[in-house]
């Protein structure tokens, strides 16, 4: 029991989105003086039901850095459309040397992918998918691709239910 006499519990809320970390690069600026360090935070975040961005900026200190990417995050939202828990149709995407191949899979399948792709599609709420990273495994540029994948998607096709036309009895 570590509670601290006096002290009242404090409930956090629930953050609006999930963030998950790609990437958090130390960055020097060679001065006059010597170096210059900064970092640089790369994040994605999401709500797990079709909304999902990627931000990237640097700051003087990781949790700056961290704020400023989830802002820059935010500002970059997309919407996913999904068809059931999966994605309606293959693509593939070429950003740069960054390429990426997203495949629709079979319920319960589960999350085939690596590194960024795994990362963006957790959180933009997609349950069963196959994919792969081709080019470069730059996290950023792989992420930024699966994005731009992500937005190319067309809507899924709704299945319309055709009922059995009723015979009407002819009274002749």
């Amino acid at each position: 029991m570590n509670k601290r006499p006096g002290k009242k519990q404090q409930r956090r809320e629930k953050p609006e989105f999930e963030q998950k970390l790609l990437d958090l690069a130390r960055v020097t600026r060679v001065v006059k003086g010597g170096r210059r360090f900064r970092f640089r935070a790369t994040l994605v975040i999401g709500d797990r039901k079709g909304r999902v961005g990627v931000g990237v900026s640097k700051g003087s200190d990781v949790s700056d850095a961290i704020g400023k990417a989830y802002n820059d995050a935010k500002k970059s939202m997309i919407t996913v459309k999904l068809s059931d828990n999966t994605i309606a149709h293959d693509i593939s995407m070429k950003l740069g040397s960054a390429k990426v191949l997203l495949k629709p899979a079979s319920k319960g399948r589960g999350v085939i992918a690596g590194g960024a792709v795994r990362a963006v599609v957790d959180l933009a709420g997609i349950r069963d998918i196959v994919s792969k990273s081709l080019g470069t495994s730059n996290k950023l540029n792989v992420a930024r691709v699966t994005i731009e994948a992500l937005k190319a998607l067309k809507a899924p096709r709704i299945k319309e239910v055709v009922e059995p036309a009723k015979e009407v009895a002819a009274t002749n």
